[in-house]
């Protein structure tokens, strides 16, 4: 355990070295020093003012984008809960959501209510980490709905996030790696509970042809990258895709140690039950220089790795 300082006191609760496998979606990864699971927003802020500058601080989900290496999480991670996940149909006709609120629970709360967020119904994890990185499927991405956000800086003081102020990209936004949104206005267009509902299990039908739905996954492992234009100017349309230059260099079903690329969708890293976290990075690293001696493409890996490597043995 690498915590020394005095805890925070604060109403949420407090765990020192707690081990993170069980947290992460690929269930892999070291303990964090400190895992804090706070109250309410003020809880946040009473912790983010207590914790000297020098700690680093990480805001967490359900771990869907996210490698945590074997080595663990040095500082402080903190992780939403049920007090973070509401969802509110606001009077001008917009929805209030909370950040913990899985995507998929969020799309069907929001059809029931005649709201179409169907996107979001086949992207793991939470809404907050959906903004982080701009998620999307299908053509529409979070850059679409939203109207605004709510969070805690790593000074404490709360601040209020306009679209213009998050830098949205393709799976892209500016946050801070320390600023923790708490909640977030969005805007959805009105539709037909029933056509919803329909519109979703086609999108979950349509995933599950291609895609590996019952493998330990993160979903894309890397960006679609961006070609050039016939005139040989750069392309930002990412209508070349990342697995096509994967199974082009022979990698689809690549293997090292428990872990493996798809051999369903060859741009899904996947854990087949014993792979560590240097397992997955390692091949994921080893499919970029594969691709890059290949075709000469640089891929950009879409999951964070996060953390130490585990300590060498000697």
């Amino acid at each position: 355990m690498s915590w020394t300082r005095p805890l925070p006191k604060v109403e949420g609760r407090l765990t020192l070295d707690r081990a993170m496998a069980d947290l992460s979606w690929l269930r892999t990864g070291g303990p964090v020093d400190l895992l804090f699971q706070p109250a309410h927003m003020a809880d946040i802020q009473t912790f983010m003012q207590a914790i000297p500058d020098d700690i680093p601080v990480m805001p967490i989900g359900v771990c869907s984008n996210l490698i945590i290496r074997d080595g663990g999480l040095r500082g402080a991670a903190i992780r939403l809960g049920r007090g973070f996940n509401g969802f509110e149909v606001m009077a001008n006709g917009q929805l209030r959501l909370g950040a913990g609120a899985l995507d998929a629970q969020v799309a069907k709360q929001a059809a029931a209510q005649g709201f179409d967020l169907a996107f979001l119904r086949t992207i793991p994890g939470t809404i907050g980490g959906a903004i982080r990185m701009n998620a999307g499927c299908y053509g529409s991405y979070v850059a679409d709905h939203f109207v605004s956000a709510t969070g805690v800086r790593r000074d404490g003081s709360i601040v209020k996030l306009k679209a213009t102020d998050m830098g949205f990209a393709y799976r892209h936004s500016d946050l801070p790696d320390d600023l923790v949104i708490t909640q977030a206005v969005f805007s959805a267009p009105k539709g037909d509970p029933e056509a919803l509902a329909v519109k979703m299990e086609e999108a979950l039908a349509k995933r599950a042809e291609s895609q590996p739905v019952n493998d330990r996954s993160c979903g894309s492992t890397f960006r679609n990258p961006a070609g050039f234009s016939s005139t040989g100017q750069p392309d930002d349309s990412h209508e070349l895709k990342a697995w096509k230059v994967i199974d082009d260099a022979g990698l689809r079903g690549a293997t090292l140690g428990g872990a493996q690329m798809s051999e369903k969708h060859p741009n899904f890293l996947i854990n087949t039950g014993t792979a560590t976290s240097a397992d997955l990075e390692n091949l994921g690293e080893m499919v970029r220089k594969k691709v890059f001696q290949d075709a000469g493409i640089t891929l950009e890996w879409e999951i964070r790795r996060v953390g130490e490597p585990a300590p060498a043995i000697d």
